[in-house]
């Protein structure tokens, strides 16, 4: 199998090559800046991050740590050696072939996602948080083969499992590689293999990771990142918030999504610096790992900085430098809260999953407070019409970016051309630029909900809820909230009317847990007599948020 380049692929398993979207849906490239025309043709990213790093001398230094035990770069290297040959030695896994992740952060799950790279296979990310069908799905989707999982989140896994007949296998592991465990056997396999191992000499536009990301009509989209995507990412927001090897980095996004596994596994490998992995970043948590680490580096969401100003005075955070906020706007109030709680400058910035990481950035001198910032170096950003034309300062409009990196969801070209529009990226938010030319967040162009840094599906809340049976029709909307930016909202008319109470909405809400990732709940029920809808029919969300 030939690339668009005409370099042959390493892959042997060619699914997702075919799922990819058309090449005339596909974005523009921009790989002209001096710090990203240097790829060769053939590009493994483990090799280009964690390799390189070794054999840059940063081999005895920590790159983990994770309640109490410490990796150093030489260790995580052989645990991903090892990895990889029970990948291909004992699983049969080759090159093309998809592997399922899921685990909280730890260090296995990241040697994990290295082997499974270093193999030749494809990564497909998931939260911890997924509940059985949301699982089933992925698997389905991307017609998954392999699944490695952390123990303790076996039972959701174990139910997907049987509605997918594709996948082979499920190893489970624990967080920092317990051999001793009864039920880790990936832990067991990799300790009996030798040390050492090579790599797969992919191409460097073979696919090397596939994250599912929710959409406005319900179902994950699956967004394809090459290796050279992953590789290009480290030389670019890094060059705006630095990252050097003295850093001491403590994130609360998961491995799972692109923004916890840039700066939290990509970064550090790149510039020598440690991660500290949370399983559970609660405030008290990421608050008390600044303190016992020394952290340097902060990359939260919003909805944490909110939570932690109560606590900073109980914890030292003198060597806490710099901070950064992404995930979703952060008000300009709480950046002022934050400034005067810590003296720190939370650095504000946009990204997305199917870009991997920030495009806009505010510098570490926040020059802007309250702005995103200017466009990272290698991307080119605009502020679009309806028509795709570029808007003069002052425009407000639809948020497109160009770079080294884009979109190209699987199997999915309607959504990918609504995505991409004559070469353009278009992010789903509206934006407007200023004369200086910094970008200012205005909303979402969709019905997207972002609540907590999450994106939600409005439609796919709304099917959950709809399979209640007391429920006859619902209708779900984003509702501004202090705390986390905005809350689901379900408006629910009953089969009975007489049922309404806060019992009802207490089941309503137990019962769209059970069935998807708890973060996806209506913090809301409203019960309505009907759905407010135009003549011709549809939905008029705009009157179900101003209940």
């Amino acid at each position: 199998m030939r690339l668009p380049g005409g370099v042959p692929s390493a892959h042997v398993d060619p699914f997702i090559r075919s799922q990819l979207p058309p090449q005339e849906l596909w974005p523009r490239f921009d790989y002209s800046a001096p710090h990203l025309n240097h790829y060769p043709d053939r590009l493994n990213a483990c090799v280009a991050l964690l390799d390189a790093a070794v054999e840059a001398g940063a081999g005895d230094r920590p790159v983990f740590h994770y309640e109490g035990v410490t990796w150093t770069f030489r260790h995580l290297l052989d645990r991903v050696q090892r990895i990889a040959r029970v990948l291909v030695e004992d699983f049969g896994l080759v090159p093309g072939a998809r592997v399922l992740l899921r685990s909280a952060n730890t260090p296995m799950v990241a040697a994990c996602w290295l082997a499974v790279v270093r193999a030749g296979g494809i990564v497909v990310n998931t939260m911890a948080m997924l509940r059985a069908r949301e699982l089933a799905y992925i698997l389905e989707k991307a017609q998954v083969r392999f699944a490695l999982c952390e123990v303790s989140l076996a039972e959701e896994l174990a139910q997907a499992a049987p509605r997918v007949p594709v996948l082979e296998r499920i190893a489970y592991f624990t967080p920092a590689c317990d051999a001793s465990h009864p039920d880790a056997d990936l832990d067991r396999r990799a300790q009996a293999k030798p040390a050492g191992g090579g790599s797969v000499a992919t191409a460097a536009d073979d696919v090397a990771l596939v994250s599912f990301t929710s959409g406005t009509t319900g179902n994950p989209k699956g967004a394809a990142a090459f290796h050279r995507d992953i590789v290009a990412v480290t030389e670019c927001w890094p060059k705006v918030y630095t990252v050097e090897p003295g850093d001491v980095v403590v994130g609360s996004p998961t491995l799972a999504f692109t923004y916890g596994l840039a700066v939290s596994l990509l970064y550090p490998l790149r510039y020598g610096a440690t991660s500290v992995l949370i399983p559970r970043p609660t405030p008290e948590a990421l608050l008390s790992a600044i303190q016992r680490h020394g952290a340097t580096s902060l990359y939260a969401v919003p909805t944490l900085y909110q939570s932690m100003l109560p606590l900073v005075g109980a914890y030292n955070l003198s060597t806490l430098r710099k901070c950064t906020s992404a995930g979703e706007n952060l008000r300009t109030g709480l950046w002022e809260q934050w400034r005067a709680a810590t003296g720190l400058r939370a650095v504000n910035g946009l990204g997305t999953t199917e870009m991997l990481t920030h495009f806009v950035s505010e510098s570490m001198k926040v020059a802007c407070i309250g702005s995103m910032g200017h466009a990272v170096p290698g991307y080119t950003v605009e502020i679009l019409d309806s028509a795709g034309n570029p808007l003069p300062p002052g425009g407000r409009g639809r948020l497109a970016v160009i770079g080294p990196t884009g979109c190209r969801y699987i199997g999915d070209p309607e959504r990918q051309g609504r995505a991409v529009q004559n070469g353009w990226n278009l992010t789903g938010d509206v934006c407007e630029r200023d004369k200086e030319g910094c970008f200012w967040y205005v909303d979402r162009a969709d019905d997207m909900i972002v609540s907590a840094g999450y994106n939600i599906s409005p439609q796919e809340v709304e099917r959950a809820v709809a399979e209640h049976p007391k429920v006859h029709a619902c209708a779900v909307v984003g509702v501004p909230s202090d705390k986390r930016g905005n809350i689901v909202r379900a408006c629910v008319v009953l089969r009975d009317a007489r049922d309404a109470s806060d019992a009802t909405a207490a089941e309503i809400q137990q019962y769209v847990k059970s069935v998807l990732a708890p973060y996806k709940y209506p913090r809301e029920v409203k019960f309505v007599e009907e759905l407010p809808r135009t003549a011709t029919g549809k939905i008029q969300r705009y009157r179900l948020r101003e209940i």
